[in-house]
């Protein structure tokens, strides 16, 4: 079967399923002019949702961002419907059903017996292959993945999923289609979690090993996620969504890849989530509500003590601005630094003692390696410059003395950072999250999942991150996120954090970090 569908704009649309997403799918389609049937199997649902939306966008009105004529014309358009017969002439149904793969299944094989052999039918699945649900349907071919994102009418990304069966035109057009609706969309494979849920694992799965190593608290992990750009934290994130629907997500995936271990649930979730501490909704979760996220405590550095010798150490951006950052905190206690850039390492040497900003490995390894017993390691800046004041972690070598463990965190805030101390765990906190990131984009990447560029869209607009994973790769190196990742597999031993073949196959893989 090949559509005859390759313009959908302005044909009449049936959204099944009156829940939230659907409600905002009709809203988004109605506004764009369409003709927009709503059903849902539940009596009087569909005019329910009607009712709700009418009164939310009463609301924007009231607020100015709408006219009240727009308003009007949009919801003139929308008609609920009892019957699933009374859509026989649409010419797309976008589906938003329970996360059930019969269930869908089921609805399509009734729908191709009502609607039009050139109906374009989609799936707003957000984990369920597409070419699954198309199994067995007459015109597998015409049915696509259109996931958007809650809420629909805000968030921007639209991710078109094609499975196995998926005509290049049918996807092609719910593309161009998603474009005239005012989002942005993004062609994506239908592989396990598509292109946002994959790639967003290694963002809680690195802060939940990090909880389960007890390398510091919920509140720590957060606020140095937030200092590097990120808006909420993983913490407060897995609260919001629910520690149930993240787990069961999480979950998903690892099945799904069969229990490849880079997708391995967190024991610490789920012993919450047999708790019951579900998050905002149970009104606790890792942390209470409504109270929220606690403050950490008020940052108190030492003033810098005397310095005899100061090093700037390192090649490139973050060096050269360390190296101003430095040069303005020597100037306090009187020292000129030098620089020596043919180092293995960026960061500060004060004295003898090392301050080194981190490519994967602990600050015992680096003190040992280094002979020297004074070391301490802080995370990666992956945006430049920061905010003022941003958290940033840092751990010190076993055996460094108070002093230096003192003045560690003063030449730290000396920098501009708020530092703040963790476990001495390989990559601390930023840097392993971001090269996980970087590192399971490419494996997308690989798997022809999607684009760089299809990836970066999606992350960004689709879970607002700072950045996409090859952006943070265009600022970071491909050497020194091999660096990372391989310091993180050496410290655990496991498949968890191998490098993926894409990385190491880019120019330069095999330079040194």
């Amino acid at each position: 079967m090949t559509t005859t569908r390759g313009n959908l704009t302005g044909t009449p649309v049936l959204v099944v399923g009156a829940g939230i997403m659907g409600a905002g799918i009709a809203q988004v389609a109605a506004q764009a002019g369409h003709a927009v049937l709503l059903y849902d199997m539940r009596d009087g649902a569909a005019v329910e949702a009607k009712a709700k939306l009418a009164a939310s966008l009463q609301a924007l009105v009231a607020k100015g961002k709408l006219t009240a004529d727009a308003v009007a014309q949009a919801l003139a358009r929308i008609e609920p419907i009892g019957q699933l017969q009374a859509a026989a002439g649409a010419g797309l149904v976008v589906e938003a059903i329970v996360e059930q793969l019969e269930a869908k299944r089921a609805l399509f094989r009734q729908l191709e017996g009502i609607v039009a052999a050139d109906c374009v039918l989609a799936t707003n699945t957000s984990s369920i292959s597409v070419t699954a649900i198309a199994n067995g349907l007459e015109h597998p071919g015409r049915l696509v993945g259109m996931h958007f994102f809650n809420p629909v009418p805000v968030m921007k990304l639209v991710e078109v999923v094609s499975g196995l069966q998926t005509e290049p035109a049918v996807a092609q057009a719910i593309f161009e289609l998603s474009r005239s609706w005012g989002k942005t969309p993004v062609h994506a494979k239908s592989t396990p979690g598509f292109i946002v849920n994959r790639i967003a694992r290694p963002f809680y799965a690195e802060t939940l090993a990090l909880l389960l190593e007890q390398a510091a608290a919920p509140q720590v992990l957060d606020a140095c996620l937030k200092g590097a750009g990120f808006r909420m934290g993983p913490c407060e994130l897995i609260d919001l969504i629910g520690h149930d629907t993240n787990f069961a997500v999480t979950q998903s995936v690892y099945e799904a890849n069969f229990y490849d271990k880079r997708f391995v649930p967190s024991l610490v979730q789920r012993e919450m989530v047999a708790g019951g501490l579900l998050g905002r909704k149970s009104g606790r979760g890792f942390y209470r509500y409504p109270e929220g996220v606690p403050a950490l405590p008020a940052s108190s550095a030492a003033p810098l003590a005397g310095v005899r010798e100061l090093v700037v150490h390192g090649e490139g951006a973050l060096a050269d601005a360390f190296a101003q950052a430095a040069g303005t905190a020597a100037a306090a206690v009187g020292v000129v630094p030098t620089r020596e850039r043919d180092s293995r390492w960026t960061g500060l040497s004060i004295d003898g003692a090392r301050l080194v900003m981190t490519d994967g490995r602990c600050a015992q390894a680096l003190a040992a390696e280094m002979g020297a017993i004074e070391v301490a390691v802080f995370d990666r800046p992956v945006q430049w410059p920061m905010a003022p004041g941003s958290t940033l972690a840092y751990a010190v070598a076993p055996g460094a003395g108070s002093a230096w463990q003192t003045q560690a965190a003063a030449w730290l805030a000396a920098l501009g950072f708020s530092p703040v101390q963790v476990t001495d765990a390989p990559g601390l906190v930023v840097a392993r999250t971001v090269a996980m990131l970087i590192n399971e984009a490419a494996d997308a990447v690989l798997q022809g999942v999607c684009t760089p560029e299809g990836a970066d869209a999606a992350m960004k607009l689709g879970l607002n991150y700072p950045a996409g994973p090859f952006e943070w790769l265009t600022r970071w190196s491909v050497p020194g996120v091999i660096a990372v990742l391989e310091a993180l597999d050496a410290h655990y031993r496991g498949e968890r954090y191998r490098v993926s073949p894409w990385l190491r196959r880019q120019p330069g893989a095999v330079a040194a970090a």
